[in-house]
């Protein structure tokens, strides 16, 4: 049974009034969030907002590196070599990190995005990529990986601290891993329905949309903002979780 869970939040990736809004409604509801470092979005002036605001609320802050292509928000794949990717996610990590410096704010985890998050899910040579890239700019950083994933092995074997991530809201395939945005019954809609995974979750399992239960071990739940109604969802997700008696906090 979960003792501890760590909710987590992708932020600083839309400037509009409107998710700027939600953002700063979610904040203080979870305790780590991945800030865009200008792949699939983020720029300077964001970064530093959603900083501030992260380290007014108390909350671990991390980068979230993904492809440079902000017209698909970094969501197609691209075929890059390992020194590629390396450098694509040294470079934004680094980008994070000077605005942190700035701001004279501590930088604690990596999260990669979208399709670059997919990839290094399944496939070790992406994986150990994006893990020599860390590993490169600090090796006392947290990375956050899809539970039982390529990208969590490959970390774990390069001696990094290794947070095994969980979905509440996105289907899971039979071998553990996401059902691609882009096919049927990819997003868990409702309420209920999130609500039923997350209880699975927590006791050690989810269904798949095979129909089959996997084993997966949560050590954090990301929590997207753009997801619909995301703050009363948020809400409702800590509620179920301190009822079943579970501590929510970031990594230590």
């Amino acid at each position: 049974m979960i003792t501890r869970l760590d909710l987590n939040s992708d932020m600083g990736e839309c400037a509009t009034p409107e998710g700027l809004a939600i953002e700063t409604e979610m904040m203080p509801l979870i305790t780590s969030v991945n800030i865009a470092c200008g792949g699939h979005a983020g720029t300077e002036d964001l970064m530093r907002r959603t900083a501030q605001r992260a380290a007014q609320c108390g909350v671990a802050i991390g980068a979230h590196p993904g492809f440079r292509d902000p017209e698909h928000f970094g969501r197609i794949e691209q075929t890059l070599s390992s020194p590629q990717i390396e450098e694509l996610v040294a470079n934004q990590i680094h980008n994070l990190a000077t605005v942190l410096g700035r701001e004279q704010l501590t930088l604690t985890h990596v999260k990669p995005h979208g399709a670059l998050y997919n990839m290094a899910g399944r496939d070790a040579e992406t994986a150990r990529a994006i893990v020599r890239a860390v590993h490169a700019v600090d090796r006392a950083l947290r990375l956050y990986a899809l539970a039982g994933s390529e990208l969590a092995k490959a970390g774990q074997a390069a001696g990094l601290a290794v947070v095994q991530e969980v979905f509440v809201d996105r289907a899971y395939r039979a071998d553990g891993n996401l059902v691609p945005r882009s096919e049927p019954g990819a997003l868990l809609a409702t309420e209920a329905d999130v609500r039923r995974q997350l209880h699975r979750l927590m006791t050690g399992t989810v269904k798949s949309i095979e129909g089959s239960s996997v084993q997966i071990h949560a050590d954090s739940l990301c929590l997207h903002a753009d997801t619909p109604h995301a703050v009363s969802l948020t809400r409702m997700i800590r509620q179920e979780i301190q009822s079943a008696g579970i501590r929510i906090a970031a990594p230590t």
